[in-house]
């Protein structure tokens, strides 16, 4: 009996915007990898994220496993970029802090 070994690439793509994406979903592979270190059976994960397959969520978690600086790496450029994204917004918007008080002051009046 002989048994072909193959050699699989996680199923993940890049989106445009440099996003790495799980299979054919749009979930992003931060959401996987931080609800597994969350305690989260792949399992769980597919009942959260209908759109993914059970194969995929355990494909990336295994190559979550064993490039894991890697992953973490990425992961931490990705908050990063996010955290950059929300200070771009929030100096656009000004400061909304008084918006609070001044529509309950129009609500009583």
């Amino acid at each position: 009996m002989s048994f072909a070994v193959e050699v699989e690439s996680p199923p993940l793509r890049e989106d445009a915007a440099g996003a790495l994406r799980v299979g054919d979903s749009r979930v992003l592979l931060e959401m996987v990898v931080r609800a597994f270190q969350d305690g989260a059976t792949p399992e769980t994960i597919v009942q959260r994220y209908s759109t993914l397959s059970l194969s995929d969520v355990y494909a990336v978690i295994a190559y979550y496993l064993r490039h894991r600086s890697a992953v973490e790496e990425y992961l931490s450029h990705r908050e990063r970029k996010a955290e950059e994204l929300r200070r771009r917004i929030e100096e656009r918007q000004g400061d909304l802090s008084d918006i609070r008080s001044r529509l309950l002051a129009h609500r009583q009046a």
